[in-house]
């Protein structure tokens, strides 16, 4: 099973990116919201992935954080949701918004996604909001709601100095969102963490 790649981003299509490692091109699914977050064909890029297999077919379905993956990896978890499904609803959605919509039991908001029905969306809410708490907690917005401001904040603040949206987002996925963090602190910290 392939769980990661790094390699020169090849070719970026809508629905998928065609990654070069060492003269063997991977095709990768990737969301629509991830392949935005992408730099632009000929710079190295790095993937987690998730390979599925059928039978007759082998696909790979790249993330460009840890934490997406997992999302991804809840998701096909509920009934009904298959992994062209869980692709459609990253597509629809940032990984974070995500995670607050099912914690906040916001069914219009994930009804809202193309593809996905009411039914779909309470399974989704039913199956995931306790283990979105549990696993990403600030990031879920459990406490008082002010995570996705702190987080948008602390990532517009560091694209500023120059770093990427990608190793920003790697970066905050690791360390995680602290409950009474400021704008301030958490760019410290993220400063911090890509001297090491």
């Amino acid at each position: 099973m392939i769980a990661h790649l790094k390699g020169t981003l090849a070719e970026k299509m809508t629905d998928h990116v065609i990654v070069d490692v060492r003269g063997v091109g991977y095709q990768v699914c990737v969301s629509q919201s991830g392949i935005s977050r992408l730099p632009e064909a000929a710079q190295e890029i790095s993937l987690h992935i998730y390979t599925h297999v059928r039978e007759d077919q082998l696909t790979l379905f790249g993330f460009l954080t840890r934490e997406e993956k997992t999302i991804f990896q809840r998701l096909l978890n509920v009934s009904g949701v298959g992994p062209k499904l869980a692709m459609t609803i990253l597509s629809g959605m940032e990984p974070h918004d995500l995670v607050q919509a099912v914690v906040k039991e916001d069914l219009a908001r994930i009804s809202g996604i193309q593809g996905i029905g009411r039914r779909t969306a309470e399974r989704i809410v039913v199956d995931l909001k306790d283990k979105f708490l549990k696993e990403f907690g600030a990031l879920s917005g459990g406490a008082g709601g002010s995570a996705k401001p702190l987080y948008n904040d602390a990532v517009s603040a560091l694209t500023n100095l120059g770093y990427t949206r990608v190793t920003v987002d790697k970066v905050l996925t690791k360390i995680g969102l602290k409950e009474g963090s400021t704008v301030q602190s958490v760019v410290k910290e993220v400063l911090k963490e890509l001297k090491q």
